[in-house]
């Protein structure tokens, strides 16, 4: 499970990628800030059980937000661009990507999943699979399995039946005063990688300012 370290180190490399001449230590604080966003549906689930990776984890909300960028960029005079100024379009697009992808998309491709059509269609999903090539069999994929018993990404669950533990919330309900309360950072040798790389990566891309 991607920690909210691991998914700022990937935000990071996206916005040392894609901002341009936008990127600032500013403009870094805004795109991190967006992903953090999505990991604070974790106090949501104190209130609302099932809550974590589906009330902010839902696709809806960069739909949304994309659909007012666009809307705004087709104006004559975009409000975005008056009120913040020239380089805030591209802030705006490159905190959506980072939401979809280093928030959003990071747990949806691990075995804990996430909500992604939450509350339109409340449903877990975890995506994962093969892509290769293979000199007998051709292209092999198995991401998604069609014709299989249950094509698609695997189902887990709904905000009724399932639960994504955390440091917040390791369980469901209340928790004996014991619990072992759990804050990951890095769980995979790749988590770790992209936890290394992201700060290098910041560091080469300001000093080409």
């Amino acid at each position: 499970m991607p920690s909210t370290v691991v998914h700022l180190a990937f935000a990071g490399i996206l916005a040392a990628a894609l901002l341009a001449d936008a990127f600032s230590r500013r403009s870094l604080a805004v795109v991190f800030a967006v992903v953090i966003f999505a990991d604070l549906d974790v106090f949501v689930g104190l209130v609302v059980p099932g809550a974590h990776r589906a009330a902010f984890h839902t696709l809806l909300l960069p739909t949304v937000a994309g659909g007012l960028l666009y809307y705004d960029r087709r104006r004559d005079r975009p409000w975005l661009t008056a009120r913040f100024g020239e380089q805030a379009p591209r802030l705006a697009w490159v905190s959506l990507l980072a939401f979809t992808f280093a928030a959003v998309g990071l747990d949806l491709f691990t075995t804990w999943g996430a909500n992604p059509f939450y509350p339109l269609h409340d449903q877990f999903y975890s995506v994962g699979g093969t892509l290769e090539y293979s000199t007998q069999r051709g292209l092999v994929q198995t991401f998604v399995e069609i014709g299989g018993p249950e094509p698609g990404p695997q189902r887990l669950g709904t905000t009724d039946s399932y639960h994504v533990n955390s440091g917040v919330d390791p369980t469901r309900g209340a928790e004996p005063e014991a619990v072992d309360r759990v804050f990951p950072v890095a769980q995979s040798g790749w988590q770790l990688l992209l936890v290394l790389t992201s700060p290098v990566v910041l560091w080469a891309r300001a000093r080409q300012d």
